[in-house]
């Protein structure tokens, strides 16, 4: 899908990751299947889940966010 908040989201996620040096560590995922999305119950997109939990949705987080998040 072409969603441009959702491609922003997933270059923030990678932006933080290899900033963090953990790029090797992390496997990002853009998912782009309907019925794998709704199966992850997110209520507004763009969003991230992580280990299939929903940990943020409906706004693009920066990289320094995502470090956050991921505890980088």
């Amino acid at each position: 899908m072409g969603c441009p908040k959702c491609k922003k989201l997933t270059e923030n996620v990678q932006t933080a990751i290899a900033e963090a040096g953990k790029a090797s560590d992390y496997r990002v995922e853009k998912v782009e299947d309907m019925q794998k999305i709704m199966s992850y119950g997110f209520v507004m997109t763009p969003a991230i889940a992580m280990d299939g939990k929903l940990v943020s949705s409906g706004k693009i987080l920066s990289p320094a966010e995502v470090k956050k998040l991921l505890n980088l």
